[in-house]
């Protein structure tokens, strides 16, 4: 049911109970739900069992009145409304108010499901946020799909969406880089004598290594071309070079997997540009941080931590989450009123630090700004075994591999089934990426579920017409045909789209698009083997092609959403 149908039943609903509450100064919240058996009816309430004891009446006697009030009406939206157990009120909804939903898709086209919460607010989504010291690897796969699809759900409820990845480029990692690098062009390689402990030892550093000595120029996302000195000895240019070397090879990794962002942040400006140092200054003047053992340490069990927390340690230098504070506080000043971080499950520890810090700074910052979405692991399996290693990154699976892997040659296929399954689950629950599933061509594959379905339609609407202005006619359809059960649950699945969109980002759960697709392409396979569609019957043959090009309508809507192609055939 579409929400203004759902609406305008409330309000039925309201005026049926008035009577009832009349002379009281009960306000109760009527709530609609879905009976758990679909033979009950298509609405449930519990408004007669609500205030029956507060106005001391029987709850089934109440509910009689209230029914008998509703059919007094005449609403074109309910067919019947019946007593039921020990005081439920079940509504059918008209068949014609089930068939409205393929007018408004066909209607509101690439625009059904939106919706105007967002108007006139700003919202940054940081994902992704690879330290620049290797390829992305799986786990920045799945931020990079839940990131993405996250933000097409805020843009989808008219949210003014920065897409933003936070450049780690200071500290000692990037250091770990320089001399990793260093070593290669001096002809070593790891287990070696000379190659450091520390080091990065996959195959990615003697590439570096050899442009490095050639001199060549590279760039990336918002920032100058830099070109490499050569000089083995010059470690500042060394670092340089790399890093930009790796944020233009995850800019490729990026648009492999379809993925922009409108913003690059660097952590090296926010201690050039003296916002780490502001932070610190605005924490000691809020009187929030105190010393003990030669650091700094910030009061953040006055916000509810387990343990005050180190700012400074006792040589000087900041932990990790002070330059994190610093970052969130220049996101605050940007104007963004909402934060989003899609993150590892290894930050967990960091929230209540740094959202401590936002507090302390006193800048009026809202309690749980900004909000987490923590992703966990992403297991890979191939050819029926556990996938550990890449023999470009030396130590795990990249997200290059990934998408090379699942499309078999074919980056739009890799690109497709890699997106869908990393967003096919919660966030939060761990998930293993069969590389053979993501190749099949079954219904076991989900990917390739949803596109047959999309390709399915296409074929029927080619078989029926190639004319665009014919397909476009039939939003003036007669829909009264559309009768069978099987149409009526392809409807009730169309009509809960938009409030699944409104749903998975109440819940910052994208996964939920992808449930819903997976449910939506069964039941167009479902409807397809059981009813004809290019019947003779003119009136009806029109309106189940309405009805499938609605479905195709939202299949794409849906897709879009996540970043996955709708294929005309397969």
């Amino acid at each position: 049911m579409l929400a203004q149908q759902k609406l305008d039943i409330l309000e039925a609903i309201k005026s049926a109970v008035a009577p009832t509450l009349a002379g009281t100064e009960l306000n109760p919240t009527i709530a609609l739900e879905r009976p758990r058996d679909p033979s009950h009816g298509d609405i449930a309430c519990n408004i007669a069992m609500q205030i029956a004891k507060p106005l001391k009446k029987n709850p089934r006697e109440l509910a009689q009145a209230i029914v008998d009030a509703l059919l007094a009406q005449n609403n074109p939206l309910i067919a019947s409304a019946e007593l039921a157990g020990p005081g439920f009120i079940n509504l059918r909804v008209t068949a014609t108010a089930k068939q409205a939903v393929v007018k408004t898709i066909l209607q509101q086209q690439d625009q059904f499901g939106k919706g105007t919460k967002g108007i006139g607010k700003k919202v940054v989504v940081e994902f992704v946020s690879a330290n620049p010291t290797g390829p992305l690897h799986v786990g920045h796969g799945r931020q990079g799909a839940l990131g993405d699809a996250l933000s097409a759900l805020l843009e989808a409820q008219n949210y003014q969406v920065t897409r933003e990845f936070y450049y780690n480029d200071a500290g000692v990692q990037i250091g770990n880089l320089a001399l990793s690098v260093q070593a290669r062009a001096k002809g070593f390689k790891p287990g070696d004598a000379e190659w450091p402990e520390s080091a990065y030892n996959g195959e990615y550093i003697a590439e570096i290594a050899q442009d490095f000595l050639v001199k060549k120029t590279v760039s990336a996302s918002n920032g100058e071309p830099v070109t490499a000195s050569g000089d083995v000895n010059d470690v500042d240019s060394i670092r340089q070079f790399s890093v930009t070397y790796l944020r233009n090879e995850q800019d490729i990794d990026l648009l492999a997997f379809g993925v922009k962002f409108d913003n690059y942040y660097l952590e090296s400006s926010l201690y050039s540009d003296g916002k780490v140092e502001a932070a610190v200054a605005a924490l000691i003047d809020a009187g929030k941080t105190y010393e003990q053992d030669g650091a700094l340490w910030l009061r953040t069990t006055e916000y509810g931590d387990d343990k005050d927390r180190v700012m400074k340690k006792s040589d000087g230098t900041y932990t990790y989450f002070v330059p994190d504070v610093a970052y969130h506080i220049v996101k605050w000043q940007r104007g963004f009123s909402q934060a989003i971080n899609v993150q590892g499950s290894d930050h967990h520890g960091t929230i209540a630090r740094v959202r401590a810090g936002l507090q302390a700074v006193n800048q009026g910052i809202p309690q749980g700004y900004p909000d987490y979405v923590l992703h966990k692991m992403v297991t890979v399996m191939k050819d029926g075994e556990e996938v550990k290693i890449s023999k470009r990154a030396g130590s795990y699976v990249t997200v290059r591999d990934l998408i090379e892997w699942s499309g078999g040659g074919d980056v739009q296929k890799g690109r497709d089934a890699v997106r869908f399954f990393l967003i096919s689950r919660k966030a939060d629950t761990e998930f293993v990426f069969d590389v053979d599933v993501a190749l099949a061509k079954s219904d076991e594959n989900p990917v390739y579920y949803v596109h047959y379905a999309h390709a399915r339609i296409c074929r029927m609407l080619t078989q029926y017409t190639e004319s665009e202005a014919a397909l476009a006619a039939l939003k003036d359809v007669d829909l009264s045909p559309l009768t069978a059960a099987r149409e009526a649950s392809l409807l009730q699945k169309l009509a809960e789209y938009p409030e699944m969109l409104e749903k998975a980002l109440e819940e910052l759960g994208p996964h939920q698009v992808a449930f819903y697709l997976r449910d939506l392409a069964g039941e167009l396979h479902s409807y397809y083997n059981a009813e004809r569609v290019l019947v003779d019957d003119e009136p009806t043959k029109l309106a189940r092609l309405a009805l499938i090009l609605a479905t195709r309508q939202v299949l794409r809507n849906g897709l879009s959403l996540i970043g996955v192609s709708a294929p005309n055939q397969m």
